[in-house]
């Protein structure tokens, strides 16, 4: 279907290191469906895991990060191979989320970097400023502050995201007032 829009889908986005995640766990307790594309993209891995040994040589997942992380080629090669069936199952789901009429979210952590979503119009950004992102990250994921930054670089800069978007739900706080941002959200829509 041409230029198919999703009314109904609203776009959960943001930077690592955000909350998005923490965010998704609210919207789920409000009741609220979500389409995961990372949970999709995971299954889409295991699926294509013999493919992917054969191609890098490995299937480990922080071997393979290493492996496309600074190669801009071989990254496009292992997203060509899980985006496409990633993109069709998001797009099946939200085909069957909007038949029930209702809000839903597609929880999308590059949208903006891949841009191939053009049926979701309406964009949520979990936002949090770059320096408590770097901080974030670096607890999450053990990694250095040099680290975290080349993987903060990766993505389009939160600030860009914040103009660009809809919605913005301010992470910058304690799980307190982020349930406040939400609800003030979930008001608005």
């Amino acid at each position: 279907m041409e230029n198919e829009t999703f009314k109904n889908a609203i776009v959960l986005t943001g930077g690592i290191g955000t909350g998005k995640s923490t965010v998704a766990s609210f919207l789920k307790m409000f009741g609220y469906k979500i389409i995961d594309a990372d949970e999709i993209s995971k299954k889409v891995f295991e699926e294509k895991k013999e493919k992917v040994l054969e191609i890098f040589g490995t299937a480990e997942r922080k071997e393979l990060r290493d492996i496309v992380f600074n190669d801009r080629e071989k990254l496009e090669i292992l997203e060509g191979l899980i985006l496409p069936e990633v993109r069709k199952r998001v797009i099946e789901k939200a085909r069957k989320f909007e038949k029930d009429g209702v809000k839903y979210f597609v929880d999308l952590p590059l949208f903006y970097e891949k841009q191939n979503y053009p049926e979701f119009n309406k964009v949520l950004v979990v936002y949090a400023p770059k320096s408590l992102q770097i901080k974030r990250v670096m607890q999450r994921d053990g990694v250095n502050e040099n680290q975290a930054i080349a993987i903060l670089n990766n993505q389009l800069d939160i600030e860009i995201k914040k103009q660009k978007a809809n919605f913005v739900i301010d992470n910058s706080k304690d799980l307190k007032h982020l349930q406040k941002e939400i609800e003030k959200f979930l008001k608005v829509i």
